[in-house]
């Protein structure tokens, strides 16, 4: 006999729907009530294999030419952006690929130098995690932990998946594993703990898909100038959504990959865009900040 249809869809159970309209107010550390982060990406490709971006038709492997377009952005692209950050007085969240250890570990260690937080990254960008069986995703989550704690000195507690690509039990793992948070769920502009199997919460920062210029300036084509006006659009209209005491406080992540925005002409938009956030955290408007502190604050009042 046939089943009667239900009408009821699968879910994840991680956590439960509460509009934005509906949450606590409270304030990040000097009264603002925007933080804003900038998501680092630094990624290393396997050449002649496996998957990235392309800024051109996949050609047959070897593609050098999407290959080396990758990596202009570890040669020159991210040190330009660097540059920039310092300028400004930006902390970065450096997303980092623990391949970059062999290939061109200075790069991490001028991360590191700058004070920036590590955030996992999984070991290279031309793998998906998604795909493992349950043990080997655990181990790939186990050794970018240790390896960034014994080459860097910092105790990681966020991950960010390579293409954003999780099993039915990642967010479970990177609980039992020693991570506190996850950016890979982009469903809200707050921090919110999700629930995992073994009781520990698993809290999800939140990752712009939006405003992160990989979809913007290789998928949907937008000139760098267009990317700069969005962040700029973006931060005014949060800061508008935030202006009220009893608002809920909200999260602006931008995020950037190197081999795109460290490209000169488009370094030079972004570089009008953040003296444009720069501007609105010296008059104290926004908490500019990592996302691992934004974790932090939001866990240590039970937001």
């Amino acid at each position: 006999m046939t089943a009667l249809y239900s009408g009821v869809l699968p879910g994840h159970g991680r956590f439960d729907y509460v509009p934005i309209t509906r949450r606590k107010g409270y304030r990040w550390p000097g009264g603002a009530g925007l933080a804003v982060y900038l998501g680092f990406n630094i990624e290393h490709f396997a050449f002649g294999e496996g998957l990235g971006a392309a800024i051109g038709p996949a050609s047959p492997q070897p593609d050098v030419l999407n290959y080396s377009w990758r990596e202009y952005g570890n040669r020159v692209g991210a040190w330009r952006c660097l540059e920039l950050f310092d300028q400004l007085g930006m902390p970065t969240a450096a997303l980092i690929n623990t391949a970059l250890y062999d290939h061109c570990p200075e790069l991490i260690a001028a991360c590191v130098q700058r004070g920036d937080e590590l955030v996992g990254h999984g070991h290279s960008n031309a793998e998906r995690q998604g795909t493992l069986a349950e043990a080997s995703e655990r181990a790939l989550l186990q050794m970018c932990r240790e390896r960034m704690q014994k080459e860097s000195g910092q105790t990681v507690t966020g991950w960010l998946s390579p293409w954003i690509s999780e099993s039915l039990h990642t967010p479970d793992l990177l609980a039992e594993t020693g991570y506190s948070y996850t950016l890979n769920w982009c469903h809200d502009d707050q921090p919110l703990p999700m629930r995992t199997r073994s009781g520990q919460p698993l809290w999800a920062v939140p990752y712009p898909q939006e405003l992160n210029d990989i979809p913007m300036i290789i998928a949907r084509q937008m000139d760098g100038k267009d990317f700069a006006q969005m962040i700029i659009d973006q931060l005014d209209e949060m800061l508008q959504q935030t202006q009220a005491a009893n608002t809920a406080p909200l999260v602006m992540g931008i995020a950037l990959h190197p081999y795109i925005v460290g490209q000169p002409y488009r370094l030079r938009h972004l570089r009008r865009a953040l003296q444009h956030v720069a501007a609105a955290r010296d008059k104290g408007q926004v908490w500019m900040t990592t996302p691992g502190d934004i974790f932090r604050h939001a866990a240590s009042i039970g937001a």
